[in-house]
């Protein structure tokens, strides 16, 4: 699969080019598995950014889907929201993720 342009830190140029194939073709070229759990983290904060027009903090994520933080971080291996926002096709967090 082609993936569309992206930026140095691996976001998508243009988010609107985003679709489920695509965000799972970019976990696997930067050799990332995405689990069921994964991609269920992936889509529940497309619909936070639906719902919110923002990317949340970790700590409010955590709390909208019912996780604690701390298994969040152990299950993602780094700052969650990083890998959650760039193959959800969202835009980069800020702050501290």
């Amino acid at each position: 699969m082609q993936l569309p342009e992206r930026d140095g830190d691996g976001y998508l140029l243009n988010r609107d080019a985003w679709t489920p194939e695509i965000g799972k073709a970019m976990a696997e070229t930067d050799g990332l598995a995405l689990d069921d759990v994964k991609w269920g983290h992936i889509l529940k904060a497309r619909e936070y950014y639906d719902d919110f027009g923002v990317v949340p903090p970790i700590r409010k994520f955590a709390q909208y889907v019912g996780e604690d933080q701390k298994l969040l971080f152990k299950l993602w291996m780094t700052g969650p929201m990083k890998p959650i926002t760039k193959y959800g096709g969202l835009p980069k967090p800020t702050g501290c993720v």
